[in-house]
C-alpha cells in the first residue's frame, strides 16, 4: 500500500534492547504497537464522527509496525519523552493539515489552526530541549488514513488528538517530580484544552461539545488517562513500538 501523509523519519533500532531487556519492560511497564488489518478502508471512504460519542481513531489508521523499539526511559524522563512523543504526533498532524489544507476551511479557521500548529511546535521543541541527549528520536508517523482535504475529517481527528492530549497530561502529572516541569505541563495542558474546545465547537457548533459530559466528568473535572492507555490509543499512527517504565 502506498503511504501518503507519512513522515519517514524513523529512529535507529535501540542499542542494548535485547530479548531479556525487552521482556523486562513488557512485564513492568507498557508496550505500544501493533499491526492493523490490510482490509482497512481507504481515506476517501472514511467519514467524520457524527456525534461526540463516536470516538474512534481506528477508522483513520493505516499503520503497520516497522519492528523498531523505542525506549522512552524510566521515571520522570519517561514521562517527558512520553509528552515529547505526543507533541510530535500533534505538531506533525497540524503541519500536514496546513501544508495543503482543505478548501472548505475559511480564512479565519485557517488562521486559528495555524495558531494551534505553532503552539504544538513550541511544545514539541520545549520537550526536545528539556530532554537534551535523553530525548527519543523523531518517530515515524503515519497519517495516510486521513483525508486532510475533507474539512470534517481533519477537524474530527484534530479534536480527538486534543482530547487525548488533555487527558494524557492530566494522567501523567503525578509522575513528574521536578516543580518546573510540573508547572510547565500545567500551562501546556491548559492550552491543549483550549484547542480541544475550539475544535469541538467547529465540529459540533452551538452545542455543549466544547465542555460537555464527554470531556468533563460529573465532578466538573477534565478526564485523565494513564500513559499506557494513551499510547495504546495513538499507536495506530506511530510505527515504532514504545516502551517505558515508571519505576
Amino acid at each position: 500500500m502506498e503511504k501518503l501523509n507519512v513522515l519517514p523519519e524513523a529512529p535507529a533500532r535501540l542499542d542494548g534492547v535485547g530479548r531479556r531487556s525487552f521482556l523486562r519492560y513488557v512485564g513492568g511497564a507498557a508496550v505500544v504497537g501493533g499491526i492493523l488489518s490490510s482490509c482497512t478502508p481507504t481515506a476517501d471512504e472514511v467519514t467524520a464522527s457524527s456525534t461526540l460519542n463516536d470516538y474512534n481513531f481506528g477508522k483513520y489508521a493505516r499503520q503497520a509496525s516497522n519492528g523498531v523499539v523505542v525506549d522512552l526511559g524510566t521515571g520522570e524522563i519517561a514521562i517527558l519523552n512520553y509528552a515529547y512523543a505526543l507533541e510530535q504526533l500533534d505538531s506533525t498532524f497540524y503541519e500536514l493539515m496546513l501544508a495543503n489544507p482543505s478548501p472548505e476551511f475559511t480564512s479565519k479557521e485557517l488562521g486559528r489552526l495555524m495558531d494551534i500548529r505553532d503552539h504544538e511546535v513550541t511544545h514539541r521543541e520545549f520537550f526536545k530541549r528539556a530532554l537534551g541527549s535523553a530525548a527519543i528520536p523523531r518517530l515515524t508517523l503515519n497519517f495516510s488514513g486521513i483525508n486532510f482535504k475533507q474539512r470534517s475529517v481533519a477537524i474530527d481527528v484534530g479534536r480527538m488528538f486534543e482530547d487525548i492530549g488533555v487527558s494524557a497530561y492530566n494522567g501523567a502529572g503525578k509522575y513528574l517530580k521536578t516543580d518546573a516541569y510540573l508547572l510547565t505541563a500545567g500551562k501546556i495542558v491548559s492550552v491543549e484544552a483550549r484547542h480541544a474546545a475550539y475544535l469541538s465547537e467547529l465540529q459540533f457548533p452551538n452545542s455543549d461539545a466544547f465542555a460537555g459530559d464527554l470531556p468533563v466528568n460529573g465532578q466538573g473535572l477534565e478526564r485523565s488517562r494513564e500513559p499506557g492507555e494513551v499510547l495504546s490509543i495513538v499507536a495506530p499512527f506511530i510505527e515504532e513500538t514504545l516502551v517505558f517504565s515508571l519505576a
